[in-house]
């Protein structure tokens, strides 16, 4: 059985982590580099940085904090924000980035998914989705960090997707952002049971115990978060510990 993954998600504006409720009214959070060294240090299994306003800026998340983090941290680092081009993904990966995260970019141009796949393998590749639940009850898929809906749905987006060449999904509520209520565990059970490859659960950590919920009821192959750990409400090595004292497969080397 594949070890249940923990991953501290930093979310970059400006150089800074910072940390919101459903995608807005950020505070700050601290530097990248010494967050992720700290977390590097507490037995995170990765650890994603996102710039979160890069989308919509037009710009390229910053090379010098990657090459920066990649130097001290011996973890997979995932990087996502304003990612358009397979020579985008070329260059952050020469800057120590292990999987390239594409949202906004992804869908207005669904073709870089093949493009990257192919270029670096499908392993590289991580389907960054933000989904609300609409009226109805279906999913909708929003761009530019949660400011532009689309006609999307979530789920036939995400299995267009996997077919494109997608080798990992990071679906994030945000209904649930920030709002420390619990992951929504049933569309992230949805997902998993739909697709093929690792599906990592994003939005609405507030409790050991939403971890454990969304691994097991949700079948979500990893958990991230960001103000839970940032702001030192759950710290990982006890929720490893935690996790595994109830029978949930985790790493705990060194813990």
């Amino acid at each position: 059985m594949l070890s249940k993954r923990i991953i501290p998600c930093l979310d970059l504006k400006d150089g800074r982590v910072v940390k919101g409720v459903n995608f807005v009214g950020l505070r700050d959070a601290g530097d990248p580099v010494e967050t992720a060294k700290l977390y590097n240090a507490c037995g995170a299994d990765e650890i994603v940085f996102l710039d979160i306003t890069a989308s919509y800026r037009g710009g390229l998340p910053m090379r010098e904090t990657i090459a920066q983090a990649s130097e001290q941290i011996f973890l997979p680092l995932t990087v996502g924000g304003g990612m358009r081009t397979v020579e985008d993904f070329k260059n952050m990966l020469a800057c120590g980035a292990d999987k390239i995260a594409v949202n906004s970019a992804a869908i207005e141009n669904p073709s870089l998914i093949t493009e990257a796949a192919m270029r670096f393998g499908r392993q590289c590749v991580v389907l960054a989705v933000d989904v609300k639940r609409n009226e109805e009850g279906r999913y909708d898929v929003y761009l530019n960090g949660g400011r532009i809906k689309t006609e999307l749905d979530a789920l036939d987006w995400i299995l267009q997707a996997e077919h494109l060449g997608a080798g990992e999904i990071l679906l994030t509520s945000m209904d649930r952002d920030g709002t420390k209520s619990g992951y929504d565990i049933a569309f992230t059970r949805k997902v998993a049971d739909t697709v093929n490859i690792p599906v990592i659960a994003s939005g609405g950590a507030g409790s050991m115990k939403d971890f454990y919920d969304v691994l097991t009821d949700g079948k979500a192959d990893a958990a991230l978060a960001a103000s839970l750990f940032h702001f030192g409400i759950v710290d990982v090595r006890d929720l490893k510990r935690y996790l595994s004292g109830r029978g949930v497969s985790v790493r705990l080397e060194e813990l």
